[in-house]
């Protein structure tokens, strides 16, 4: 006759036996920089000074980009749609907004501190 083991629990790995935490660092491009300069601020030299700061170019080698940007966006205007109604009544106006992409989450992965420090 068999008896049952007892289950034996696994040890967990200690933050000391994980390999190091490697950042990969890529600098965004300039239509990047350039887009997110558009979001934060209105004003052009703003916006200069903000994709100059992510990309880590001179603020003279970003502004014909900013420049070329902002005449090829033109402000966003909310799309109406006209609903054929009856004669005896008014038609109606419908505004269709768009909604932003949801917002993301990144979860840190802290490590103790090494006592041998």
């Amino acid at each position: 006759m068999k008896t049952a083991s007892r289950p034996v629990k696994k040890t967990q790995k200690s933050f000391a036996d994980l390999p190091p935490i490697r950042v990969r660092r890529e600098p965004p491009t300039i239509n990047e920089a350039v887009a997110a300069a558009q979001d934060l601020a209105d004003d052009v030299e703003q916006q200069v000074e903000i994709a100059a700061g992510l990309i880590g170019l001179p603020a003279d080698e970003v502004r014909p980009h900013v420049l070329a940007a902002k005449t090829a966006k033109p402000e966003r205007v909310p799309e109406r749609i006209l609903t054929h109604a009856s004669p005896s009544r008014a038609p109606r106006t419908v505004v269709v907004e768009r909604r932003t992409r949801p917002t993301v989450v990144i979860e840190r992965r802290i490590r103790p501190m090494d006592p041998r420090r």
